[in-house]
């Protein structure tokens, strides 16, 4: 199914990665895939837009809760090819 391009704004906005927790236990472990597919399923948007989501939540979990990631940011996203 293809979203307007309204309804792909409205899911940014709405969500701005900040507020989405869906996935914060896959994110911090280092789970990129799994972390998608929970935010997909939980937004029911597309896999670009998911990434958006979870890129944004990421950059808010190293805010927050640095001490929690199982890697450092320089090895986070090694091997992720997107």
């Amino acid at each position: 199914m293809l979203r307007s391009r309204h309804e792909s704004d409205s899911i940014t906005v709405m969500t701005d990665g900040a507020t989405i927790d869906i996935a914060d236990d896959q994110i911090l472990a280092n789970r990129i895939i799994r972390g998608l597919i929970a935010i997909r399923e939980h937004l029911g948007c597309s896999l670009r837009e998911s990434l958006e989501v979870f890129a944004a939540r990421y950059e808010a979990l190293r805010d927050e809760r640095p001490d929690d990631f199982v890697c450092t940011r320089d090895e986070y996203w090694v091997g992720f090819y997107s």
